[in-house]
């Protein structure tokens, strides 16, 4: 028997993830994601934070994610996802990211800027980085 909280919790971090992507991309500050995703999806920050680590997404808020994220009805359910689903490496990664970025002065913050594009830029087979 599937276990839908496990899914769900992942499915919505993969769509918090997801929404993160196309904020930074946007160039949007890292600051504030959070609340502004908890606000997409019509929580409080505290109940988001809750959701992301122990709190049990049910019915009627997995629905109320999937309408306000765009994914069809009973996306949240599916356990099929594990690629979309950050892994412990990543989640190091994007924390000592956060932190480097949160501690920079403006010219650092545009250096790890341009770093970050730049990799991406040469992983991607030399397309230009948006």
């Amino acid at each position: 028997m599937p276990n839908i909280t496990v899914a769900r919790r992942r499915n919505a971090l993969a769509l918090h993830r997801r929404f993160l992507e196309e904020a930074v991309a946007a160039g949007l500050p890292a600051k504030g994601l959070d609340q502004a995703f908890a606000k997409k999806i019509e929580i409080s920050p505290s109940m988001w934070s809750q959701i992301k680590s122990s709190r049990p997404i049910g019915d009627n808020l997995a629905r109320q994610i999937e309408r306000h994220c765009g994914v069809e009805l009973g996306w949240l359910d599916e356990e099929d996802r594990p690629s979309e689903v950050p892994d412990a490496a990543e989640e190091r990664f994007i924390a000592a990211a956060r932190e480097a970025w949160r501690s920079a002065n403006a010219k650092g913050k545009k250096e790890l800027s341009g770093w970050l594009k730049k990799r991406a830029q040469d992983a991607g087979g030399n397309e230009p980085a948006p």
